[in-house]
């Protein structure tokens, strides 16, 4: 029977999965298969399992009870294998590079960190205050000057400006934060975020982080707005 795969941990993980229930319409108990040192966190799955609501809370669930407990290596949302055995290969196959793979995260939690532009007409006015270039070309077009392609130039300076402006802000936050991480992941900003961090953050280093964390946002001019979200299972680290 197919079996939804949660997580890798060691066979001699502190937690167990009396009472956890599994993904799908039909859920079944989450379970171990163990290969060696190693063992796999899995429900038996009769369905496709997509990404709904429900299943999305329940892979976490499952993740977050083993991760208190200590190191996982966790799976992205949807991963099914065939059967029992092909899990085992797989444990088999990838021993050293699993174990490893635990060395390297065990006591450590996954922080994001995001930033985003919130007050885009505060950040215009400093574009204004600051360049003289764009004050010029403001005020030629508020002065009524027919030139078709002033409002064009000063887009293109204004959205030039505001780029430089993140990217230096969200520099100086990843080279501050990550100084608090054992390892760091800047992934490309998606949607209005102009920052999108992943830090792998040591347990007894958690209040140093999220007490620099908040210094640095209460630096940062309004209009700013910076989310941080964790602990999280290590999935940018795995």
């Amino acid at each position: 029977m197919p079996l939804y795969v949660y997580a890798i941990t060691g066979k001699d993980h502190p937690r167990h999965p009396d009472g956890l229930s599994g993904v799908g319409a039909h859920p079944a108990p989450v379970r171990t298969v163990t290969a060696g040192p190693l063992s796999a966190l899995v429900s038996d799955v009769a369905e496709e399992i997509r990404p709904k609501r429900r299943d999305l809370q329940i892979h976490q669930h499952v993740q977050e009870h083993f991760m208190a407990g200590a190191v996982i290596l966790p799976l992205q949302f949807g991963y099914v294998a065939s059967d029992e055995d092909s899990v085992r290969q797989a444990l088999e196959d990838n021993t050293d590079s699993y174990l490893d793979a635990l060395k390297r995260l065990d006591g450590c939690a996954e922080y994001h960190v995001r930033a985003s532009q919130q007050d885009e007409e505060g950040l215009l006015r400093e574009v204004l205050e600051d360049s003289a270039e764009a004050r010029e070309l403001n005020d030629r077009i508020r002065g009524g000057d027919p030139d078709p392609h002033l409002p064009l130039a000063l887009g293109e300076l204004v959205a030039h400006d505001v780029q430089e402006r993140q990217e230096a802000l969200a520099a100086g936050l990843a080279q501050a934060l990550s100084a608090y991480a054992r390892e760091h992941v800047l992934h490309p900003p998606a949607g209005a975020d102009f920052l999108n961090l992943s830090l792998l953050i040591a347990h007894e280093k958690k209040d140093d982080f999220l007490t620099a964390q908040q210094g640095l946002t209460d630096q940062i001019e309004d209009g700013v707005d910076v989310r941080v979200t964790g602990p999280l299972p290590p999935y940018s680290f795995v």
